[in-house]
């Protein structure tokens, strides 16, 4: 239910409000929060877990990836 997620926030919180500021101006909060997703979902199948520090590193790199992809389109 969406009125217990907001209640319940996500382990993962604190990463994207890392990386929201890290990368403001450049991508869209809902960006940073679709590669979060991607990065625990992807964790999970690669590893068997999804910790934090492991989600943030890998969400960063999903997002300079598209920061990269973005800058060359002009």
């Amino acid at each position: 239910m969406n009125d217990h997620t907001k209640a319940d926030p996500t382990p993962y919180a604190e990463v994207e409000a890392l990386l929201r500021d890290e990368f403001a101006g450049i991508h869209s909060s809902t960006t940073v929060t679709r590669c979060v997703e991607a990065a625990h979902y992807g964790a999970l199948e690669v590893t068997g877990y999804a910790h934090p520090g492991l989600v943030e590193r890998i969400a960063r790199k999903h997002l300079h990836v598209l920061a990269l992809v973005a800058s060359e389109r002009g």
